[in-house]
Formats: structure tokens, sequence, C-alpha cells
């Protein structure tokens, strides 16, 4: 949720961001609305209960006609307490239900508009020229061996497939060279849970305006996550971190889950869009003051796995409209598919701010030893979508691909993928 600070002294703040977002902007002024109704019936209640204890104390202390006078007004107090307190908790429910739908306060310098309106921070590396027609990632990962469709499709409908053989190993090996990094860079590898519970996902935002991607298993009341960012951001749900050593760093791996609900039609060939993947998500917890530093770090490990794959690549500042519910600012780094000749998304890293911890009661103490909401962050290492680009990207003439050197030794120092004969 929003810092009710921010929407009581700088409104204006909230209304730039929901224009930003092409958001409605009378949400501001409605919650405002609600925020003034809530703390009139909180004082009102407050006052009568106060009223109401004075009176207790004076109705022991009286006899006779006075005594029947004050019992009399106790009997109306009473009604006007259970009165005000069911206006307390009407008003605060009808606050509590629009503050949580409120989106995230984008940060300034997010370019504003929607999916195509990103900034281009950088570009990385060169679009190779081929001297050979490429083949797209689906052909060559059949003739490898290492994607199977037609079988996924059979067991499990469209969108789902098999990696066998060299292809299984071949996610293995990224997702092991990611947890290799996480790990030198000081993340607490961690392999969560990938059912959650109602709270832990509405507390990370994914259940208000990106409900219709989450799968629900109805007879249980749980989520299956599309992200581990879902439970090792609930991992310190209700709890008082130590930050005193700085930020708390998790790398979770997990499988995710999306229902890919409004994409038919988009990207169904091959494993770009699909309803399973896995995935090694960086998760971070931290003082709110180290938020933005922390953001660029979390960028840097992506790039620096990027660099391992040797993929060309740009680096996209996403544009305000096409943020999650729960993101104040998210770069994406986006790898060139030679047949799409286009980029596509590998990585995503967001800074969240205070609003999930705010949610889900993450606190930390500050140096006077207050208690106050943390900030998260998150950021992909690797996904099953990068084989995508290594297969396209160091295809050769015969349809063998070359090895990255960083991933070899996570391949078992092979240096070629051979086509099955």
């Amino acid at each position: 949720m929003i810092d009710l600070r921010t929407l009581r002294e700088e409104p204006d703040v909230v209304r730039a961001s929901q224009r930003a977002r092409g958001e409605d902007v009378g949400v501001v002024d409605r919650l405002l609305s609600l925020d003034a109704q809530r703390r009139s019936a909180i004082a009102k209640a407050d006052n009568l209960r106060a009223e109401q204890k004075q009176l207790g104390k004076r109705i022991g202390k009286a006899s006779g006609d006075e005594r029947q006078e004050l019992l009399a007004r106790g009997k109306e107090l009473a009604a006007e307490v259970k009165a005000a307190e069911a206006e307390q908790s009407r008003a605060s429910e009808e606050f509590e239900q629009l503050h949580r739908v409120v989106p995230n306060v984008v940060h300034p310098e997010v370019p504003a508009g929607g999916e195509e309106d990103f900034a281009v921070l950088r570009h990385v590396g060169t679009p190779r020229e081929f001297d050979f027609t490429p083949k797209d990632h689906l052909e060559l990962g059949e003739a490898l061996g290492a994607i199977d469709m037609e079988r996924g499709a059979k067991v499990s409908g469209a969108r789902f497939y098999f990696l066998t053989g060299i292809g299984a190993r071949l996610q293995l090996a990224l997702l092991n060279m990611a947890a290799a990094q996480a790990t030198e860079n000081g993340f607490q590898l961690m392999i969560p849970p990938v059912l959650v519970r109602p709270e832990i996902m509405a507390g990370t935002g994914f259940l208000g305006a990106h409900s219709s991607e989450v799968y629900h298993l109805a007879d249980d009341d749980l989520y299956l996550v599309g992200t581990s960012e879902v439970p090792l951001a609930g991992y310190h749900a209700d709890e008082i971190l130590d930050l005193t050593g700085g930020p708390l760093r998790y790398a979770g791996w997990s499988s995710c889950f999306r229902r890919e609900a409004g994409s038919y039609g988009k990207d169904t060939r091959g494993i770009i869009r699909v309803h399973q993947f896995d995935k090694v998500e960086m998760f971070v917890f931290c003082d709110p003051s180290d938020a933005e530093a922390e953001h660029e770090r979390l960028l840097a490990w992506e790039e620096e796995m990027l660099a391992k794959i040797e993929v060309p690549y740009r680096v996209i500042d996403t544009a305000a409209g096409d943020l999650g519910t729960s993101a104040a600012r998210k770069y994406d780094c986006e790898a060139w598919v030679p047949t799409q000749q286009a980029y596509r998304e590998l990585t995503s890293t967001s800074n969240c701010t205070t609003y999930q911890a705010r949610r889900l009661s993450v606190r930390y103490r500050d140096s006077e030893g207050r208690p106050q909401t943390a900030a998260t962050l998150n950021g992909t290492l690797a996904t099953t979508r990068w084989i995508v680009a290594i297969l396209e990207n160091h295809q050769q003439p015969d349809g063998s691909v070359r090895v990255p050197e960083a991933l070899r030794p996570f391949l078992g120092g092979l240096s070629v993928l051979e086509p099955r004969s």
C-alpha cells in the first residue's frame, strides 16, 4: 500500500503517479475523503469510550436520583458507542479496500505511457549478422532433442512442453550458474514453496489488476506462484528485521506458473510465453533509503549474468502504464532474438519501495530503535526463456549450437550442442 503520509502531505504526487500510469486520478480524492471519515469516526468512538469510562466511575460514587440519571445516560452512551464503533468499522473497511487497490507511486523519472513508451537506457553488444538463414529456437531445439512441444501439449495442453535430454541439462546449467553467482554475491539460496496463502499473494500485489494471470486452487484456497518473489516477500511477513548489517538478500529457485490470460495468439510457437517455467529470482529487504542504490546493484547482477551467455541486449526503463501494481520503477533487460528481429525480455528488476512490506507488515528498527516499514526489491537471474536467446544467437550453419564459455563448466564441459543424427 502507498504511504499515508505521502497521500496526506503530497496528494499531487499521487495524482501525478496515477496520471502517468493511465489510472483513475479521482481515486486520490476519494481516498483522502475516506481517510478523513475514518479518522473522524475513530476520534468520535475514542471520545465516547472515554466518556463511558468516566461515567462508570461517577456511577460507582452516586446514589439516589443522581445514580438513576447516570444509569440512564449510561444506556444511551452504550448505544452511542456501539453505533460509533460500527461507523468506525465501516469507514475503516471502506478506506482499507480502496487503499489496497491504489498502485505504488511511480518514481519521478519513470516515463509516462504504456507498453511501447519505455525509454532505452543502453544497448550492449551488436546483433550478429548471419551468412546463412537462421533457424528459430524451436526448430533448433527439436533437432537437438532439447524441446518437445507436441508431447507437452498432449500431456498438459497448449503452452506446455518437455525439456528433454540436452534441453533439461541446459536449463539446469543456466539455473546453477545463476545460483552460483547469487551465492558468490552474498545471497542466501532458497527453494521456496510454490503454493501460497491468499494473504501472501495479495500482500505482494498480484491479486489486483493481474489476478487473471494467477492459478487458484479453489478447494485449498491456495495460489500457484508466478514468481518466487511471492513466497520470498512473505518469508518475513509480520516480522521486525535486523538490517544493521545491510540488506537481506535471497535468491529463490522455483517453478513458476502463469495463466497468460489475454495473451492468446501471442508467441504461441516455442517456449517464449508458456504456462510453466523455472527461474532463479533475487529478492531483497532493505532500508528504504538504500532501495534506489540496491535497484542499480540488482540490474548490474542481471547484466553480469547476461554477459555470461554472450547475447546482445538492451536495458529499458519501463513506462509507468506497464509497471506492475507494486513497482515504483522497473528495468528490463531484453535480448536480441534473431528470427524475430526484435528484443525480448529476459530479466526484469523492480523497486517496490515500501508498498509490499507495508501490506505484509515487514519492518525494521531505525537508528533510534523505532519500527519502520522496510523496502523490497526483486530481479531475475535466469529463466527457461533464456534458452531461446542462447540457441538462436549461438547457432551454427549445421544446426549445432555453440555453448557460451562461462556456461560450459555447468554443462559438463560441453562446448557445442550437436543435432541428433
